[in-house]
């Protein structure tokens, strides 16, 4: 009897800066019953939303900026559900969102940023990152201060802290231990930064690059003993839940490495985002990827057909699944044959 196969299917819902969910209007009501109701019917259109569309996922992001969609004892409450980081929304969206999900034949991959503490540096943000109101977690940003250094003009975590990247693997473990969720999803920000805001990590690396000469290198491993502590604990007590992540759509530029994609992209993961996608596969640490393409046949610089060929020939063999990233919404946006 031959197996049937089943397509994955599935849509992000992004809540940091209130994209996708909850509306920021909704964020605003003051009358927690009626906030609360107009979130959960918010949901409830976009789960319906996805089923009308015949999908069989949806990826919700749970951590945006080291705060918490869920009830956490390590996070604070997020600030995109009512405006205050540490408030108590009165309900638990992530188990709400489980609930309706499952209701609707959906799975719920959990999806978590690492290491993104704000958006911002403001002294709004400071000040509220200080202030989490009482009875609630202290934001990381108080609680360890020498783990948090500044990077794309956002606060964030230094990957190069053995102690922060066991903090992060805690909180998505209390995730797994605690909720009946399907999978546990990254996006792509591992080490982010931009050229007029980049991340000071020299004492860091002075301090634990031990054994690496190379900074590059150094930055590369500590992301590679992310993915694999996280893969060995998921594995080893949460073995039904899958481990995905979706990357930048190239991992390297064959003119940088042979065994890179024939591309000319800006910014490749290994190179600028230090994170050895393809090695993750050929290791099998993962059991999806899930590279975001949002490029055209025409981009001569990443083309759409070039780079999922070259994903499409990474994963042959390998029992990780491939699912390809575009964006919706840049349909009906007019392309163009111009390098990125």
């Amino acid at each position: 009897m031959s197996e049937r196969k089943r397509n994955l299917r599935g849509a992000w819902i992004s809540t940091v800066i209130n994209l996708d969910w909850p509306s920021k209007e909704s964020s605003a009501i003051t009358d927690e019953t009626a906030r609360v109701h107009a979130q959960k019917n918010e949901l409830i259109r976009i789960l319906n939303e996805a089923v009308s569309m015949r999908m069989n996922a949806v990826f919700f992001q749970v951590k945006p900026c080291s705060d918490a969609f869920y009830q956490s004892t390590l996070l604070p409450w997020s600030t995109y559900l009512t405006g205050t980081l540490g408030k108590d929304p009165g309900y638990d969206p992530l188990q709400f969102a489980i609930d309706e999900a499952h209701r609707r034949n959906l799975e719920l991959h959990a999806w978590f940023n690492p290491y993104r503490i704000s958006m911002n540096t403001t002294q709004s943000t400071i000040d509220a990152l200080n202030n989490v109101p009482a009875g609630s977690p202290a934001s990381v940003y108080k609680d360890h201060p020498d783990w948090v250094k500044t990077a794309a003009n956002r606060f964030v975590l230094d990957p190069g802290m053995p102690e922060a990247r066991a903090w992060v693997i805690q909180g998505v473990m209390e995730v797994a231990e605690k909720y009946d969720i399907d999978g546990v999803h990254f996006d792509d920000y591992f080490y982010y930064e931009t050229d007029a805001s980049t991340l000071d990590d020299d004492a860091t690396f002075s301090l634990h690059g031990g054994g690496f000469s190379n900074k590059g290198d150094w930055r590369r491993n500590n992301t590679l003993l992310l993915i694999t502590e996280l893969s060995t604990k998921l594995r080893s007590t949460q073995p039904q839940i899958k481990f995905g992540i979706s990357p930048a759509g190239v991992w390297r530029n064959k003119t940088n490495d042979p065994a890179g994609s024939d591309t000319s992209a800006g910014s490749p993961n290994y190179d600028n985002q230090y994170a050895d996608t393809r090695l993750w596969v050929l290791n099998e640490l993962i059991d999806y990827i899930a590279p975001q393409v949002y490029w055209p046949f025409t981009r001569q610089a990443a083309r759409f057909g070039v780079i999922t060929q070259w994903w499409a020939d990474t994963v042959r063999g390998k029992n990780v699944h491939l699912y390809i990233g575009e964006a919706l919404y840049k349909v009906g946006v007019p392309s163009t044959t111009e390098p990125e």
